[in-house]
């Protein structure tokens, strides 16, 4: 098995690469996806949410208020601290889990946002950056995903900078430019990936 570590800034494009190397054939483990879970309605992550932060932060349907648990935490470094500690070690366990489960021979790959930032790196066999221009991630976010530039800037301030986390890469793909590259990129990175696991 080999394990990768997947990230990248928010807006440079991670997701999308994620999603080639799925269709190529990794065993994907989502940190964010796996990170809803564990505070979905009736959990133990969500009810520890609430004693730390407050009834506030839930929706009418008692399930998280994202945006509004987003707006408390990016804001406020202790609070985010104090979320992060909530949240990772149940993400953790998780992810340990579906790792288990994974055939002898795969490829891995642990998408986590914030893999620079907790010092995850040595988790994994190596570790792939997707990089992108701050000016690139910034466009994104404002355009593609709708953020007011404040908000969009508040995100990218909130994660490591862009020289850290290209130190702790592998293997780095550049995605500045337009998407169409992408694909001819990952695929070259999928062979080379399945070559260390076959290793």
């Amino acid at each position: 098995m080999l394990k990768v570590g997947l990230t990248g800034g928010i807006g440079a494009g991670k997701s999308e690469v994620s999603r080639l190397l799925v269709a190529a054939g990794a065993v994907l483990i989502d940190a964010d996806k796996i990170a809803r879970e564990v505070v979905e309605p009736g959990t133990p992550g969500l009810a520890a949410v609430v004693e730390a932060f407050g009834a506030d932060v839930l929706a009418p349907d008692g399930s998280l208020d994202r945006p509004k648990l987003g707006a408390v935490v990016f804001a406020d470094a202790e609070k985010l601290a104090a979320l992060n500690a909530i949240v990772h070690p149940l993400v953790g366990a998780r992810s340990a889990e579906l790792e288990q489960a994974a055939s002898g021979d795969a490829v891995v790959v642990h998408d986590v946002p914030l893999l620079t930032e907790n010092g995850l790196a040595p988790l994994y066999d190596l570790v792939i950056v997707v990089d992108a221009s701050p000016a690139t991630q910034l466009d994104r976010l404002v355009r593609l995903r709708g953020m007011s530039e404040e908000d969009a800037r508040a995100r990218m301030a909130a994660q490591a900078t862009r020289e850290k986390r290209l130190g702790i890469a592998d293997i780095v793909i550049d995605n500045d430019g337009p998407l169409d590259g992408l694909p001819e990129r990952v695929g070259e990175v999928w062979a080379d990936l399945r070559r260390k696991a076959r290793a």
